[in-house]
């Protein structure tokens, strides 16, 4: 870092002796009139020479950024004429900028991609994406400042390499119409006479030329991609969407709700994962084992004794009831009232605008494919032959199992293994790596101690290696690092390793779509495979598995199938909060303390406590934290983390404020009813406040009262 101090004050001299001597002056219109033909006869006599020192001031001045670009530029015409101008000037023009970009980016960018790495991670991925095009189009428009254009790319991800073809090819055009004006320079009287109206035209139109090739090229190959098929000379639906779980429900209801005919496909059961094995039963099963835990801690609430007597069958009933109570909200019913054509049954897409179902072909101009994902089956020796359940099928269990084993450390696997530890479950949990590896340190060692408290074994570090079973028991041996392997006899294995799209079956691969090495379905920004008018969303097309991220992803891939040919929307991905509703929960949104360092984005960390929090103490639950990163010396919000009894509840606001821009001194300003949880929020924001008060400000007011005491 000192190095760079010293370079950029290097470059700050070198410029400031620039303009303090005036150097300026010798790279004007009319001094290079005056000196035209001597420059020429030192050109004759030694044009090696000349030609040097004419290349090095000029990449001298493109790297220090120094104006007098365009006369160097007529000065290399005027001296050299095209045929060796043009060379000269591109190559010296090229170096000069490079040497611009390379200070830039040794300098500056590391503090401006820790400060703003979060806003500019869009821009480098377009970069990373397209930088040729980008820069290309940039340098053949010379409205466009090039050396704004050096020291901005030096901020940025784009390879040095992409950076100078691009700037060599470029400048290219541009360079050889300002030396061909320098040939002529006795008939320039402004520099502005150079470029007319027409000619900045034609480079606009000659810096287009790229993306338009780009575009043909691409509907080209869409077209081909389409030949194979026949399209329909008219379509009995406007879209067709596959599955039923949240984003089918949501897309099929868009589509309904904008007097589209559309078509619902669901195989199973509607509702999908998130009603009939997942969100629903899951949090109905955690609140009758909090109700359990309640009941043993009573003490902690002044009863002395408190018991309960409860039946597992009981228990997995209500879980049951509360699927069923939940599920007239997503069913045939409601969805047809609503105006969607719901049919059951395996459906499959035929061709781009085809999907058969039960025998019957329908016909419609956009499909959304929206199956979701199904549990991974992970490949351990044995497996087969103990009884095993996933997050699918364990909610058919009507004893309760006394030895119970839980496969994987992920969100799934900590809730369903503190749940059942609570009601009276020896539990095991093994994973081969951390507990909720995607969230920091400090929250999983509050979360796995919680674990531990309710009974759970927690063998993280530790590799399932087979199952084996004999007449009477079953077991998974798994060993740890060391390589020692440990016996774990259980009555039922949970497999929690994660949930893998369901992406066979359904004609993909007939049509070619591709699939990512992660089994979702490859997409583009706006939901779209590679056949423009089938889209995907929810778990089969990733990144989050999450229901909200699905609802959220479903509304664009409706709009933009619906309404694509007036305007098609890229997802916005930009807050995405989401919760682990073990007990404490841990709900985030944003960048954690581990990305931020990863992505290399500068932060300051505001924590508080609730401990502190009046609530928390009155509910005997005053445990776990709010944490929010901000942008260094700023209240912007960059993540927030929170753990404790209501987590994923007080992570609204947060999420809210992050949405619209707002920072942590409107929630501080806000007025918060006391007592409540959600006050906690405000005293996170006061904490931040009280860091970054004003020093001098309040020495100043010490003072004044002091005065106003004498």
């Amino acid at each position: 870092m000192k190095n760079r101090w010293w370079i950029l004050a290097l470059l700050g001299l070198l410029i400031g002796l620039f303009f303090i001597f005036d150097l300026g002056r010798f790279f004007g219109l009319e001094a290079l009139k005056e000196s035209h033909y001597d420059l020429q006869q030192a050109y004759r006599e030694q044009p090696f020479l000349v030609i040097g020192i004419y290349s090095l001031t000029y990449i001298v001045m493109a790297a220090l950024s120094l104006p007098g670009a365009t006369v160097m530029t007529l000065a290399g015409g005027a001296m050299f004429g095209i045929g060796v101008g043009v060379p000269v000037v591109i190559i010296s023009a090229t170096i000069g900028a490079t040497l611009a970009f390379w200070a830039a980016r040794y300098v500056l960018r590391d503090s401006v991609q820790r400060r703003f790495g979060d806003r500019l991670k869009i821009i480098n991925e377009g970069l990373e994406r397209d930088g040729m095009f980008y820069l290309f189009s940039l340098r053949l428009v010379p409205v466009f400042p090039f050396f704004l254009i050096n020291l901005l790319m030096g901020l940025t991800s784009i390879r040095s390499a992409t950076f100078f073809w691009a700037s060599l090819v470029g400048m290219l055009a541009g360079t050889a119409v300002y030396v061909n004006a320098g040939t002529q320079l006795a008939a320039i009287t402004h520099l502005a006479d150079i470029l007319s109206p027409v000619l900045i035209g034609s480079f606009v139109l000659l810096a287009a030329f790229p993306w338009l090739a780009r575009w043909g090229i691409g509907l080209v190959k869409t077209r081909r991609l389409y030949a194979r098929w026949t399209k329909p000379v008219q379509f009995d639906r406007n879209l067709v969407v596959i599955g039923a779980g949240a984003a089918g429900l949501v897309s099929s209801y868009i589509a309904a709700v904008t007097r589209a005919k559309v078509t619902l496909i669901e195989g199973h059961k509607m509702g999908g994962d998130c009603l009939n094995y997942g969100c629903v039963p899951s949090k109905a099963l955690i609140h009758s084992a909090a109700f359990l835990k309640q009941v043993n801690n009573s003490a902690s609430l002044g009863i002395a004794t408190a018991t309960v007597d409860y039946k597992f069958s009981d228990v997995m009933a209500r879980v049951q009831r509360v699927v069923s109570t939940v599920e007239p909200h997503d069913s045939i019913e409601r969805y047809t009232k609503l105006g969607v054509e719901v049919l059951q049954g395996k459906a499959i897409i035929t061709s781009p605008w085809s999907v058969e179902v039960n025998g019957q072909t329908l016909t419609t101009r956009g499909i959304v494919i929206a199956t979701g994902a199904s549990p991974v089956i992970p490949n351990i020796p044995g497996l087969e032959t103990v009884r095993y359940y996933t997050s699918d099928t364990i909610w058919s269990l009507t004893e309760r199992p006394e030895r119970l084993v839980v496969l994987g450390g992920g969100p799934i696997g900590c809730e369903l293994a503190q749940t059942f530890a609570r009601l009276g479950c020896q539990v095991t949990q093994v994973e081969r790596g951390d507990l909720m590896m995607r969230e920091d340190a400090d929250a999983v060692a509050l979360v796995k101690a919680a674990l531990q408290a309710d009974g759970v074994q927690c063998l993280i570090q530790t590799e399932a290696v087979r199952c084996e079973k004999d007449a009477d028991t079953q077991c998974l041996i798994v060993c740890n690092q060391t390589g020692e392997e440990t016996v774990l006899p259980f009555d039922t294995l949970l497999c929690a390793v994660g949930r893998a799209p369901r992406t066979e079956g359904f004609g993909l691969e007939e049509l070619g779509i591709p699939v990512s090495s992660r089994r979702t379905i490859e997409t583009n920004a706006k939901l779209q495979t590679i056949y423009p008018n089938i889209y995907a969303c929810g778990d089969v097309a990733g990144p989050y598995q999450f229901t909200h991220t699905a609802a959220h992803q479903a509304w664009y891939a409706s709009v933009n199938a619906l309404f694509g040919d007036l305007k098609r929307f890229k997802v916005d991905y930009s807050v995405i909060p989401w919760t682990t509703f073990t007990d404490p929960e841990v709900a985030r949104v944003g960048l954690s303390e581990n990305e931020a360092k990863a992505q290399g984005v500068a932060f300051e960390v505001t924590r508080y406590d609730l401990g502190d929090l009046d609530r928390a103490i009155a509910d005997e639950a005053a445990h776990g934290f709010v944490k929010v990163l901000t942008v260094p010396g700023k209240d912007r919000i960059l993540g927030v983390t929170i753990v404790g009894e209501h987590a994923s509840d007080l992570l609204a606001e947060f999420v809210l404020a992050m949405k619209h821009g707002l920072g942590l001194n409107k929630i501080l300003g806000t007025i918060h009813t006391y007592p409540t949880w959600s006050e906690a929020n405000k005293y996170a924001a006061g904490e931040w406040k009280r860091t970054h008060a004003p020093q001098w400000l309040l020495k100043w007011v010490e003072k004044f009262h002091t005065k106003q005491r004498s």
